[in-house]
């Protein structure tokens, strides 16, 4: 392929998301009106080597994605990636925010005195997690907390059907996401270091 070809793809493929044709030709500082035969010609490279990818054309932005007959597989190991079991890590955490929420990222790695970002942010993708706005103290960080999904995977009518913080408690997932238990106990917040008292709501970074 074309030089500019091949760098309109790694453009594509590292956005993840429409890119506007005008940040293409600026980027590789070419006139807009060139970007679209540049495309024509990835799209003929996907189409001869029978590519699972092909160019998307939506208004005036570009996307890579997957051809049609790809979809069902694609649902498939998707949904497995959000069905997959929780770590004690993730336990910990959502163990965490569930009584102090709506809880910052430096909060829950605070209190379990670790790096938390990837573990939240895979909570977040879970549907377990949602960001809640910024919180009122210093810095104003986003503050996370549990979602309705978080109740029907644990079987609770309300945050307010959470067992006492400080008590040994049988939390297992029931129902339509069995996919989210593990054969291990999960943690409590009794066992985390220094954790607060529940529904403290409040916290500082």
């Amino acid at each position: 392929m074309d030089a500019l070809v091949t760098q309109i793809e790694a453009i594509l493929f590292a956005a993840g998301e429409p890119v506007e044709t005008g940040r293409i030709a600026g980027t590789l500082n070419i006139p807009d009106c060139d970007v679209e035969p540049l495309m024509e010609q990835l799209e003929t490279h996907y189409r001869d080597s029978a590519s699972a990818l092909q160019v998307m054309h939506l208004g005036r932005s570009w996307q890579l994605g997957v051809m049609a007959e790809h979809a069902q597989i694609i649902r498939t190991v998707l949904e497995k990636k959000r069905m997959s079991p929780l770590s004690n890590a993730a336990m910990e955490a959502l163990t965490i925010i569930a009584y102090n929420q709506p809880a910052s990222k430096g909060f829950v790695e605070r209190v379990r005195g670790i790096d938390s970002s990837s573990v939240i942010n895979s909570l977040v993708d879970k549907g377990l997690l949602e960001e809640a706005g910024r919180i009122d103290v210093p810095g104003h960080p986003i503050g996370y907390q549990t979602t309705p999904l978080f109740l029907r995977a644990f079987g609770l009518s309300s945050l307010a059907d959470l067992p006492e913080p400080r008590r040994k408690q049988d939390m297992e997932f029931t129902g339509e996401l069995d996919g989210f238990a593990e054969s291990d106990e999960p943690q409590e917040a009794a066992e985390e270091p220094d954790a607060p008292e529940p529904s403290s709501g409040s916290e500082s970074d």
